[in-house]
């Protein structure tokens, strides 16, 4: 491939926010003389597949990992394996490590974000991040050796591998919360997710193979290869736990006994020791092990080795302020996904989560943008930004979350209606002034719909009373 390139649409980024960018502009793009290019540090990809409608807003999908051969020919997208090193701005072009100049009418950084891993700073090896693809195979490398775990977080990532994983003597699950899983749910949520993984039941938790296509990275030496460059992998997909088999050959999963969960505390200090490491909490508490699962969060990857010749508007968390069409503070410069912070004036019930479903949607957005630019015509931001939704999967259940679900920014004047029915499903519904504000629904309840409908449509529910979730009363049929 030539040194010198130009493109119309340049998208930086393998992962769900850059392929879902440069999939829809592909789609959109009148002038077929527009050509595309996704700039990528892995020779693979993240794509969004089997889309599955849940209601007007609401979808569940899988994430594929394709090759980039193959997102080029069934797109018609051009993909080139590089980092980017440096963005020109006022001449509209980005440099890359292999040294290709690349210009661009319209550019969107979709570069995700990286690890926010403890101890970093000492460079410790047996400290590794979950993040994407790579990591998690290196894990699985390390877990035949070792026998006793310490994993670090509270989301989703580290909530589905102490579920997983199998074989160990002892998993030590570090959390700074009273109880787990607190990025997404509520205490209430956490205890009815707690006896799940004190069953441990093998038989209870088998998982449902994923057949898909599966690619390796290409380390071949060619003229699109980066040499000597540490590649990052795209993020991990909602439903990465099923494509790894994580649990050591041979083993049954562990007991309840082996797996310690350590409330509200944190790591203070991490030694090597003559039998592994040992990782000193905060409350005074030792522990010894083999290696440690940092899953702490992410931070924006904003920086790029030669810099940039103009200064990008921040959000306080350290992403890249975006307007409502995806744009940055820099004119034809676009942004979206982890890399992101959402600058506008945000929807009642929508706020921002790194999350996969918030990857796809803003993508999405930032390529209707650039379409809409280049075509010189006026759009509105799409309707999925009016109320936060998302799905997922927490020990083996189906989790859907759905505006402010757990009353975030209503400073506690809300009230809860509760529904659990244990080892089946778990539903909560936060209201305020008899108005349906959020929804949490673990399980397959049926009512993603109809919750949907009520925090948009903001009917008043305050004649039905607690009886809006009397398990006797099918409220998706009442409210259709």
């Amino acid at each position: 491939m030539a040194k010198d390139l130009s493109y119309t649409y340049l998208v930086v980024g393998g992962g769900i926010a850059g392929v879902t960018c440069a999939e829809t502009l592909a789609i959109l793009r009148t002038d077929q003389t527009d050509r595309i290019l996704l700039l990528t540090e892995s020779t693979l990809v993240k794509a969004v597949t089997n889309v599955v409608p849940l209601g007007k807003i609401l979808n569940r999908f899988d994430v594929e990992e394709k090759s980039a051969e193959q997102l080029s020919s069934a797109s018609n997208i051009d993909v080139l394996s590089d980092q980017l090193y440096q963005i020109e701005c006022d001449l509209h072009q980005v440099r890359t490590i292999a040294g290709r100049c690349i210009k661009y009418r319209y550019l969107c950084l979709c570069t995700g974000a990286r690890p926010n891993i403890i101890d970093k700073a000492k460079g410790n090896a047996n400290v590794i991040g979950i993040r994407d693809t790579e990591s998690v195979e290196e894990f699985r490398k390390r877990i035949q050796t070792a026998t006793r775990l310490v994993v670090v977080g509270n989301g989703g990532i580290a909530s589905e591998l102490v579920y997983e994983v199998g074989g160990m003597e002892e998993i030590h699950w570090v959390i700074k919360d009273p109880y787990i899983s607190s990025t997404f749910v509520d205490s209430g949520a956490a205890t009815f997710f707690r006896e799940r993984l004190q069953k441990k039941d093998s038989a209870e938790r088998d998982k449902t193979v994923c057949k898909r296509m599966r690619y390796t990275e290409n380390d071949d030496a060619g003229e699109n290869s980066t040499v000597g460059v540490t590649k990052r992998g795209a993020a991990l997909g909602p439903d990465w736990h099923r494509e790894f088999n994580i649990k050591k050959p041979g083993e049954n999963h562990p007991t309840d006994e082996k797996v310690s969960v350590h409330y509200s505390v944190e790591v203070e200090d991490i030694k090597e020791s003559t039998s592994g490491l040992q990782v000193r909490l905060t409350d005074g508490t030792t522990i010894e092990c083999d290696f440690v699962v940092s899953a702490t969060g992410v931070v924006p990857a904003v920086s790029w080795t030669g810099g940039c010749d103009r200064s990008f508007k921040l959000g306080p968390d350290g992403g890249l302020f975006v307007d409502w069409s995806m744009e940055t503070s820099v004119t034809d410069v676009y942004a979206a996904g982890d890399v992101c912070y959402a600058g506008w004036d945000h929807a009642p019930h929508w706020f921002q989560m790194r999350l996969w479903t918030q990857a796809r949607q803003m993508g999405a957005m930032a390529a209707r943008s650039m379409a809409a630019k280049r075509a010189g015509e006026e759009i509105y931001q799409d309707f999925c930004f009016e109320m936060f939704n998302h799905v997922t999967t927490l020990f083996g259940y189906q989790v859907v979350l759905l505006g402010r679900y757990n009353g975030q920014g209503l400073n506690d004047k809300y009230e809860v209606l509760l529904r659990m029915t244990p080892g089946l499903e778990y539903i909560k519904f936060v209201l305020v002034e008899g108005r349906l504000q959020g929804a949490l629904l673990v399980g397959e309840t049926g009512l993603e719909e109809t919750c949907e409908n009520l925090i948009l449509n903001q009917l008043d529910l305050s004649p039905y009373g607690e009886e809006l979730l009397d398990p006797d009363i099918d409220i998706e049929d009442y409210f259709d």
